[in-house]
């Protein structure tokens, strides 16, 4: 009988991804869903639906129930304060994760979690991943677990890297940082079968794993330009960001939303985050762990990603 896979996340950019790749392994899903979702993304893919939320305990329940494993990807990714991002980020893992661990028999838990989390000083989004994971090698128990740590996602349907590579498409490209920054990417498709796999794999791990793909060092905002420029035959220029400026435009948009009651993206922890010098990951142990390698390359995925 095929794996019954319990997923949250599904409506988003991520989790509709994951949500086609375990349709194609022939796995049953069942999902959890507000009642003002859209579920666009997700159309003409057999999914069981169930109405509820991350502070609903008695829909997680009904989620979870006789679930082979647990791939849990809904998350916040704006907001004005810690206890925004930590309600879903956290406490919403840690709800999740009691619910999973008191079937009788416990299934398999995969948490998406960010490599924010590795820097958890930089910003509350990235206090709010490294406290789900916590709290959830905390709260598992005997059940088995495992959390992945993905660099920048993009792909078709993105809406976070996408303007990026609209504005080199133009012939700029913003540079955050300093010069020679470096950070790594993974297209979402590779993304979602790597969380697939973990789902699958059996007995318990109780890791964190990096993933990106496939090189090894990263990239530059300055190798970003060059490919999209060789993809559209055109120079690209990055053009520097002062960050005081970015600070300044920040903390104006934290204060209006704050004010006016919006989730921000652009804060002065988000800001952190992107003059940080350093978002490479390595490879390393999740290729030893699963059966899994990454397929799309940056032209590739870039190209995948404007069309």
């Amino acid at each position: 009988m095929s794996q019954l896979i319990a997923l949250t996340g599904a409506t988003g950019f991520i989790g509709s991804n994951l949500a086609r790749q375990l349709t194609a392994e022939s796995c049953r899903v069942r999902a959890l869903t507000r009642p003002t979702s859209s579920h666009s993304q997700v159309s003409g893919l057999k999914i069981e639906w169930i109405n509820g939320h991350l502070d609903d305990v008695d829909s997680l329940r009904h989620l979870v129930q006789g679930a082979d494993a647990v791939i849990h990807c809904a998350g916040a990714v704006r907001g004005a304060t810690q206890e925004q991002f930590d309600d879903i980020n956290a406490r919403g893992v840690a709800r999740l994760v009691q619910a999973a661990a008191e079937q009788q028999a416990a299934p398999r838990f995969v948490l998406l979690s960010s490599l924010a989390a590795r820097e958890p000083e930089l910003s509350a989004y990235a206090r709010s991943k490294y406290r789900g994971e916590k709290l959830l090698a905390a709260g598992a128990a005997q059940m088995p677990w495992t959390a992945a740590r993905p660099p920048a996602v993009y792909g078709p349907g993105d809406r976070e890297m996408r303007p990026l590579f609209q504005w080199a498409r133009r012939g700029v490209v913003p540079r955050f940082g300093r010069r020679g920054a470096r950070f790594s990417m993974i297209f979402v498709e590779d993304l979602a079968r790597a969380l697939a796999a973990l789902a699958r794999t059996p007995g318990p791990l109780g890791q964190i794993y990096e993933l990106h793909d496939g090189h090894p060092q990263g990239y530059s905002i300055e190798q970003i330009s060059a490919t999209v420029g060789d993809l559209y035959k055109r120079r690209v220029y990055p053009v520097p960001v002062p960050a005081p400026l970015l600070h300044a435009v920040a903390a104006v948009n934290l204060t209006a939303a704050r004010i006016l009651g919006y989730a921000p993206m652009l804060t002065p922890g988000k800001v952190r985050e992107l003059t940080h010098s350093d978002w490479t990951c390595d490879n390393g142990a999740i290729q030893e762990a699963i059966d899994w390698s990454p397929r799309v390359g940056l032209a590739e995925g870039i190209k995948r990603a404007l069309a």
